[in-house]
C-alpha cells in the first residue's frame, strides 16, 4: 500500500477582494439554478469518467493558462473523498518565462501510452456535487503527463494564472482565476509538499521511478473549509 499522501494544515485565506469575487460567482449562478460544476456539463454530453470537460478544454491565448473538467475512480475512491470530479490547471509552454527550464528527470519506467505534454500543472481543485470546491492537491507527473518543474518554478506561475474571457462560463472562469490568488499561499505549501514526497517516495522505493510510478498519484492535499458553501 502506498505511504500516506501529505497533509498540508488549512488555515485563513489571503486577498479578500478575490475572496468576495467567488462568493459573487456563487451568488449569480445560484439566481440561476446553476453552480460552478453545472456551468462546465450544462454544455457538454453526457458525464462520461476520464472525458474532459468542457470538449477541447479551455484556454487563454493570452496568458497561457488552462484547465479542464474531469473525473476517475481513482482519484473518487482514495481517502474516500466524496466528489464529482476535479479541475487541473496549468500554464502551457508559451506563458512560461525563458529563465524558468524544466527538471531533468528520468524516464525509466515511463509506460509506452505515457505522454509528456508542453505544460505545467499548477494545482488541481476536487469538487462535491453541489458544484463547490471540497480540495486542492498537487499529483504526480504521470497523471497529467505535463512536463516537470520543480516547486519553486512552479510557485513562480502562479501569478500568470488568469482566464480572461466568457467560454464556457464568465462566473466560473473567474472563479478559478481567483482560487488561486486567494489560495496562493496555500498551493505555494502544496507545491513544496508535493517535492519532498517525491523524493521521499524515491528514497523509499529505490527500484522505481518516482515520477512514474502509479502508487504514486495525489501527493498532497489541502482539505477545503465549510464556508465556500455558505
Amino acid at each position: 500500500m502506498p505511504e500516506p499522501i501529505q497533509e498540508v494544515e488549512s488555515g485563513l485565506f489571503s486577498n479578500v477582494p478575490d475572496w468576495l469575487q467567488i462568493q459573487e460567482c456563487y451568488r449569480v449562478l445560484k439566481r440561476a439554478k446553476s453552480n460552478i460544476v453545472w456551468e462546465i456539463l450544462r454544455q457538454s454530453p453526457p458525464f462520461v469518467q476520464w472525458d474532459h470537460y468542457p470538449k477541447g478544454d479551455v484556454f487563454d491565448n493570452d496568458s497561457h493558462a488552462q484547465y479542464y473538467y474531469h473525473a476517475h475512480p481513482t482519484i473518487v475512491h482514495q481517502n474516500n473523498r466524496e466528489e464529482n470530479g476535479h479541475f487541473h490547471l496549468f500554464i502551457r509552454r508559451k506563458g512560461i518565462p525563458a529563465e524558468l527550464a524544466p527538471k531533468i528527470i528520468d524516464k525509466a519506467g515511463r509506460a509506452a501510452d505515457s505522454k509528456e505534454d508542453d505544460v505545467c500543472h499548477l494545482i488541481a481543485i476536487s469538487m462535491d456535487k453541489h458544484g463547490y470546491p471540497r480540495e486542492l492537491f498537487t499529483t504526480n507527473r504521470w497523471v497529467t503527463g505535463e512536463t516537470w518543474y520543480d516547486a519553486h518554478s512552479v510557485i513562480q506561475l502562479l501569478d500568470y494564472f488568469n482566464i480572461d474571457h466568457t467560454y464556457p462560463s464568465w462566473p466560473v472562469n473567474l472563479w478559478i482565476s481567483s482560487m488561486v490568488r486567494v489560495y496562493k499561499q496555500k498551493i505555494i505549501d502544496l507545491l513544496l509538499a508535493r517535492d519532498q514526497v517525491l523524493e521521499r517516495w524515491q528514497s523509499l522505493h529505490p527500484q522505481v521511478n518516482a515520477y512514474e510510478d502509479r502508487n504514486l498519484e495525489v501527493t498532497s492535499v489541502l482539505t477545503l473549509p465549510a464556508h465556500h458553501c455558505a
